[in-house]
């Protein structure tokens, strides 16, 4: 039996250019091959029906995506924007806490307006976003054009309520002080976040430009997830794959039974069951130990095995890397792990595959040239928040090891009512993941010639 494809077809000559080393031949208007070639029957019948005409250019792919990633990083961004605005606990907050404890004359209204003005806390939600966003507006628009619109508040109204039982309330309901387009002349803005100006620290770094604060800590993030992700893909991918191969032996069951662990339990559990026994009883018993946390000492120390350890020597790093690094490993292979076994299985179980073994192909030429390229098709997925965990690190990992990279930046910024810093992080993280997903739906293309750029 013979499959063909007609030579006046659009695509025969996508067909003919790569006719003879498949094993084809152009006759009688047709291209003939021998269905008892695998290779000649596959290809002509996937080249005819997936491949891709040569008007679908790549351009207009991207430049579609990139016009949809704007508006989801503009959407992302208004709602991280949003949500971060209606967090109770803010500086306003704990003035009013310690206005109420230490008595009005000790923190005035002109202290809180102060406050307010510093934080932007006294503009009107859109007006702060906008700001934030683009650095506009900074003042009346074309020298005087709506310099007496109102943007803001300075002065909220109270109105006193008195209830039947005598409670009295004090409620805040309009405004005794608005706040004008020309009263923002003069005052400090960044030239917006999509220009790259993330503002300044607010308390953190207090004045100090939040890139510098970002630059300084993202050094210690990328080499901890750099070589935990890619340890996690070099051992995790072949671990899955031989697992699948090897269904219901010891191997699998030892390997599944460490990554439901792995991907049941939370990293703060790996991560002081690490320090717990490779730090301090370790450290008790007299063995070699490893430093709790940090990522470089402040003092020399001696560890039992390797005498002397100098404070930010290379040893002395590598040695505070080493358990954080770990711990990310161990719960990124065991999901990954998990994730390629269970896509290798189904890709084994295609008829291809029972075909190729019916013909004698070698097991080792079956996996890896027939399952394994489609058994990846899914776990490309995975990787489109690579881009965004090289550079937003572990909150939690870094968090127990007190290593300071972005997570940690991202907790304490939190912690500190640093909003530029906790937006910024928010919004390059954002950018970073959707910019994954452009690269995911690429590789598509590139491992499946199925799938199209449309």
């Amino acid at each position: 039996m013979a499959e063909l494809v007609e030579a006046n077809d659009p695509l025969a000559e996508l067909v003919e250019a790569n006719g003879p080393r498949l094993g084809l031949i152009r006759a009688n208007g047709f291209f003939w091959g021998h269905a008892a070639n695998p290779h000649s029957l596959l290809c002509v019948g996937g080249v005819a029906a997936n491949a891709q005409p040569k008007d679908k250019p790549m351009t207009t792919f991207l430049i579609r995506r990139l016009v949809q990633m704007f508006l989801v990083t503009i959407v992302a961004a208004g709602l991280s924007y949003g949500l971060l605005y209606l967090v109770p606990g803010g500086p306003i907050d704990v003035l009013l806490a310690e206005r109420q404890n230490a008595g009005p004359n000790r923190i005035t209204q002109a202290d809180i307006q102060r406050v307010q003005q510093r934080f932007e806390l006294d503009l009107y939600l859109p007006f702060r976003f906008s700001r934030w966003l683009l650095g506009w507006p900074s003042g009346p628009i074309f020298g005087a054009l709506g310099s007496d619109w109102a943007v803001g508040c300075t002065t909220p109204g109270q109105v006193r309520l008195r209830y039947p039982d005598g409670r009295v309330e004090i409620i805040e309901e309009g405004c005794d002080d608005p706040l004008t387009l020309a009263e923002l002349e003069g005052r400090k803005v960044s030239n917006g976040v999509l220009r790259g100006d993330f503002g300044e620290s607010l308390s953190m770094l207090r004045g100090r430009p939040v890139t510098d604060l970002i630059m300084t800590r993202l050094p210690y993030t990328l080499y901890l997830m750099g070589a935990s992700i890619g340890l996690a893909i070099l051992i995790g991918v072949p671990v899955g794959i031989y697992s699948a191969v090897r269904q219901y032996s010891r191997f699998d069951y030892t390997m599944t039974t460490l990554a439901f662990i792995g991907s049941s339990l939370p990293s703060f559990v790996f991560g002081i069951f690490a320090i717990l026994i490779f730090s301090v009883l370790a450290q008790r018993a007299g063995l070699p130990y490893l430093p709790s946390g940090d990522a470089v000492g402040v003092r020399d120390y001696t560890i039992p095995g390797f005498g002397l350890i100098e404070a930010g020597s290379f040893l002395d790093r590598f040695l505070r890397f080493l358990m954080p690094a770990s711990v990310l490993t161990f719960i990124n292979i065991a999901g990954w792990s998990r994730f390629v076994r269970g896509s290798m299985l189904e890709v084994l179980q295609q008829d291809y595959v029972r075909t190729a073994r019916a013909k004698g192909v070698k097991e080792r030429t079956v996996v890896i040239k027939h399952a394994l390229r489609n058994a990846l098709i899914p776990f490309i997925t995975l990787l489109a928040g690579v881009l965004a965990a090289l550079f937003g690190g572990a909150l939690i990992t870094e968090t127990v090891f007190n290593w300071p990279g972005l997570g940690r930046l991202f907790i304490d910024a939190l912690g500190n009512n640093d909003y530029n810093v906790v937006m910024a992080l928010l919004f390059i993280n954002v950018v970073l993941l959707l910019i994954g997903i452009l690269i995911t739906d690429i590789l598509y293309t590139i491992v499946d010639p199925r799938i199209r750029l449309s």
